[in-house]
């Protein structure tokens, strides 16, 4: 892969913009608050085979959503896909207010996989959006020569005590788990699971905290900046690189062991 960057309107032609929620619940076991992964199918083309957060790409009708709220439409119709994805390949009913039980939200997952739009969902079962529980951590949207470039925008979400069900979408996923960020690090430090190199460099930051509430008040004195990865040298050898002073404890690796999909 070229690692030269696109030209802005070559980006823009290539770009796709998507969402990712990392969903906070309180430990049963006590300690370190614990974060929902999923390990993607390894026959999808993009990050096949990795652990990675909830979510997925912005969809025309999130869009079309987005735009009866005002405010930014694209940070909106992001924390929307992020809401929808996390439904459908979860069932985890986040960032609405209404009456929400198990059976609700299994119902509402199943009308939402069949009509694959959010705004029929919410007038059906009575849910208003409450897109302000979704706090921006950050945005990656690499420059680099790519087929497609993902612009992903990252939200911290909470579930509280976290006594919730989730049952995998084995259409994208084949495996869903909880785990504080220092255990995910863990397991793919040991091999047991696959990260490529935004979600590992998020779950070093995230690694930092021990609650929703501290890595959300970070997140609101950081801003979300966007991050854009680039090659530099060190000690003679290539590195993949993000920009200091973005709240992230690690800026780098070697780029012969950097994982990119």
């Amino acid at each position: 892969m070229e690692t030269r960057d696109l030209d802005p309107q070559e980006l823009q032609a290539r770009t796709v913009r998507a969402a990712t929620l990392v969903i906070y619940r309180r430990n049963p076991a006590g300690g370190a608050a614990q974060i929902l992964l999923v390990e993607r199918n390894a026959t999808l083309n993009f990050a096949g085979g990795a652990t990675v957060f909830p979510g997925g790409k912005v969809d025309p009708a999130d869009r079309d959503l987005a735009a009866t709220l005002g405010g930014e439409i694209e940070v909106t119709a992001a924390r929307i896909a992020g809401v929808r994805e996390t439904l459908e390949e979860t069932g985890l009913v986040v960032g609405v207010s209404g009456p929400i039980d198990g059976g609700v939200a299994a119902d509402a997952r199943r009308m939402l996989l069949l009509h694959g739009k959010l705004a029929p969902v919410l007038d059906a079962f009575g849910w208003t959006l409450n897109l302000d529980q979704l706090v921006q951590f950050a945005r990656w949207w690499p420059r680099h020569r790519a087929e497609r470039i993902f612009d992903t925008r990252f939200f911290l979400a909470d579930l509280g005590t976290g006594a919730v069900d989730i049952e995998v979408d084995a259409t994208e996923n084949r495996h869903m788990f909880w785990a504080s960020a220092n255990e995910a690090l863990e397991l793919a430090a040991a091999g047991r699971i696959r990260v490529i190199f935004p979600t590992r460099r998020n779950l070093e930051r995230l690694a930092l905290f021990d609650t929703f509430e501290a890595a959300r008040d970070h997140a609101l004195a950081f801003g979300a900046e966007t991050i854009s990865p680039f090659i530099a040298e060190r000690d003679g050898k290539p590195w993949l690189m993000i920009p200091d002073g973005r709240g992230y404890p690690v800026l780098g690796e070697p780029l012969s062991t950097a994982q990119r999909t």
